[in-house]
C-alpha cells in the first residue's frame, strides 16, 4: 500500500489541475499564437503580393516584347517599302536617264546627218562646179581649134583623169 499512496487520485487537485491548464492554454493562445499568427499572415499576405507584383511585372514585360516585336515588324516593313520606293524611283530615273540619252544621239545622229547631206550637196555642188568648169574649158579649147578624134579621144581622157582626181 505504499505505492497506492504515490497513486492517489485527487479530484480538487484535478480539477484544479485543468483549471489552471486552460487559464495557460487561453494566455498563451492570446499572447502568444494571436500575434504569430498574425505575424504569418502577414508574412503570407507580403509572400502574394512579392507573387502578384512578380507575376504582374512579367505581364508588363511580356506586354512590352509583344510591342517591341510589333514595332519592330512595322519597322521592317517600313524600311521595305523606303526601299521598294526608292528601287522604283531609281528605275525611273534611269529610264527617264536612258530616254534623254536616247533622245540627245537622236538629235546628234539627226544633226549629223543633216551636216553629212549638206557636205554631200556641197561636194556634188563642187564636182558640178568642176565638171562645168572642165566642159567649158573643153569646149574652150576645142572652139580654139579644130578636133580630131585623136583630139577628142586624148580629151575624154584627159577628163576623165581630172574627174577622177576631183
Amino acid at each position: 500500500m505504499k505505492y497506492l499512496e504515490f497513486f492517489t487520485i485527487d479530484v480538487w487537485t484535478m480539477i484544479f489541475t485543468w483549471i489552471n491548464m486552460a487559464i495557460l492554454f487561453t494566455v498563451v493562445k492570446m499572447l502568444l499564437f494571436k500575434p504569430v499568427m498574425k505575424i504569418l499572415d502577414q508574412r503570407d499576405a507580403e509572400i502574394k503580393k512579392i507573387y502578384d507584383d512578380a507575376n504582374q511585372a512579367n505581364e508588363q514585360a511580356e506586354n512590352l516584347k509583344r510591342e517591341y516585336d510589333a514595332k519592330m515588324a512595322r519597322a521592317r516593313e517600313e524600311a521595305g517599302e523606303i526601299i521598294k520606293q526608292a528601287t522604283l524611283s531609281a528605275q525611273r530615273r534611269e529610264a527617264e536617264i536612258i530616254s534623254d540619252a536616247q533622245e540627245k544621239a537622236n538629235i546628234m545622229t539627226k544633226r549629223a546627218e543633216a551636216e553629212i547631206a549638206q557636205e554631200r550637196k556641197k561636194a556634188y555642188q563642187e564636182i558640178k562646179s568642176e565638171i562645168s568648169d572642165i566642159s567649158v574649158a573643153i569646149a574652150g579649147k576645142m572652139v580654139q581649134r579644130e578636133i580630131t578624134a585623136k583630139d577628142h579621144e586624148a580629151l575624154i581622157s584627159q577628163f576623165i583623169e581630172n574627174v577622177g582626181e576631183v
